[in-house]
């Protein structure tokens, strides 16, 4: 770890830090499951195992300030030199061990499953900041492949040229604006990247790997579900995931706690968008706020 900043390294409490620009932090429902207490909804509607799931970044820096996004937004403005695949993956590896050995301890735990997390075997690029920004995150999702792991990348669609080059096993494409206003009013990038989005969404139409629109629902911000359908349209992904912006972290200073849309009003928009375009509704999950769509 080298020259992060004290602000960050306090907003970044309970991550562990990789090399110069990498992050590790297991997510709530690795530890849930750990306990046999639930399991993430990737689990339910894509069949990985969330205590197996290693959730990264390999970029600590975001090219937006998204308005819903629960994250510290004030992360790494340019970076000493970047790390190189093979050396963010084996220290990745080494930094959820670490973050897991307290857990050994814990009589609630399933040993079994704890051992098992040792050795995850599907990893989430998305923890915080814009992974596209790696300039060798090609590399790294392959590197990743090499040691057995399935690989979901989420990305915000401001960086065409690497979306075109990555193979994820699933990459998603994660939408809060319908229009270059709303991006400039949602996302609140640093340089207009609308075009970029769009640009994107019709490079993701022609990948061969599993693809997914996210689109995050904010109440009275975003919530008319025809404004996508051009978007979806252009993409032509195999799923899309409805899912609510939930009133955590930094977002509860931008957004009041009215714009979390509860389940049942994020099913209703789902049934409204199915109509309008060639997806089903194939499943849901209502802890997580989130239902699912998949192309007929």
């Amino acid at each position: 770890m080298i020259n992060i900043p004290k602000k960050l390294l306090k907003d970044l409490k309970g991550y562990e830090i990789v090399g110069r620009h990498s992050a590790v932090k297991p997510c709530f429902w690795l530890k849930r499951s750990l306990k046999n207490k639930g399991v993430c909804y990737k689990q339910k509607f894509y069949g990985i195992k969330s205590h197996r799931c290693l959730q990264m970044t390999p970029a600590l820096m975001c090219n937006q300030h998204c308005i819903h996004c629960w994250r510290p937004l004030e992360l790494l403005k340019e970076v000493e030199g970047w790390d190189s695949p093979e050396f963010i993956v084996e220290e990745s590896i080494k930094a959820q061990r670490k973050q897991l050995s307290g857990f050994w301890g814990n009589e609630e735990v399933d040993k079994k499953k704890l051992e098992e997390a040792y050795n995850p075997n599907q990893v989430a690029i998305s923890l915080i900041g814009e992974p596209t920004l790696y300039p060798y995150l090609d590399e790294l999702i392959e590197e990743y492949k090499r040691r057995g792991f399935t690989t979901f990348l989420v990305s915000n669609g401001t960086n065409p040229d690497m979306i075109e080059k990555v193979n994820p096993t699933q990459l998603y494409i994660s939408l809060t604006a319908y229009d270059e206003s709303s991006h400039m009013k949602l996302n609140r990038p640093i340089r207009n990247h609308w075009e970029k989005i769009n640009e994107s969404l019709r490079i993701m139409s022609q990948k061969n790997c599993r693809t997914v629109i996210r689109l995050t629902v904010i109440k009275g911000y975003n919530d008319k579900p025809e404004r996508f359908v051009s978007l979806i349209n252009k993409a032509s992904p195999d799923f899309i995931e409805v899912k609510a912006y939930m009133y955590l972290g930094y977002s509860r200073l931008r957004l009041p706690k009215e714009a979390m849309p509860d389940h049942d009003y994020v099913l209703e928009i789902s049934r409204s968008l199915s109509k309008m375009i060639d997806y089903d509704i194939v499943d849901e999950s209502r802890v997580s706020r989130v239902v699912l769509l998949r192309r007929k």
